[in-house]
């Protein structure tokens, strides 16, 4: 039976349901030794596909929603984690980067670099290895949740942790307001 996770909408563990992640991430988590990762991953039967959607269902802040952002600089991709309750500052990014011109990465590129769909996609566990930045903010949390490789799974993770094995250098492209 389901147990119930924020404002009582039904959610399942990875011990209840089986095949919670993404079978690419699940290996991806073996890899990385963390075999007690699975047990805390969620799966809810509505969609957690942006970060307004995740924090909703998780019951926390949006700035504890960890976003997994492909980028083209240059027509290379990047993949941005970044808070969920901020924007991406291209510019920013492309001067990291040392970029002429950086854009949204398409779909298909998306799918394509780590292997899953947008909406879905964790900060690591990618098909190819990619340039990671991850922005200050997230930093701000004991805790953030990512997505577990598809549109209703998210896991917790400690977000020292999580740029650790992400890989990621630690900047700061969040856009600031006026």
């Amino acid at each position: 039976m389901p147990r119930t996770c924020a404002a009582s909408v039904p959610c399942m563990t990875a011990a209840e349901e089986q095949n919670a992640a993404h079978p690419r991430f699940a290996e991806a988590l073996r890899e990385l030794g963390l075999d007690d990762l699975p047990q805390q991953i969620r799966r809810f039967p509505d969609a957690t596909r942006t970060a307004a959607e995740a924090a909703a269902a998780v019951g926390c802040e949006l700035s504890q929603i960890c976003k997994s952002l492909i980028f083209a600089a240059d027509g290379v991709p990047v993949l941005v984690l970044m808070d969920g309750a901020s924007r991406v500052d291209l510019e920013l990014v492309r001067r990291e980067l040392g970029a002429e011109k950086v854009t949204r990465a398409r779909a298909d590129l998306v799918r394509e670099t780590t292997g899953y769909a947008i909406g879905g996609v964790p900060p690591f566990g990618h098909r190819t290895k990619t340039r990671v930045l991850a922005d200050r903010s997230l930093l701000d949390h004991d805790i953030v949740w990512a997505a577990a490789g598809t549109p209703y799974t998210v896991f917790p993770m400690d977000p020292k942790t999580l740029i650790a094995h992400a890989g990621a250098a630690l900047v700061d492209v969040r856009e600031q307001s006026e």
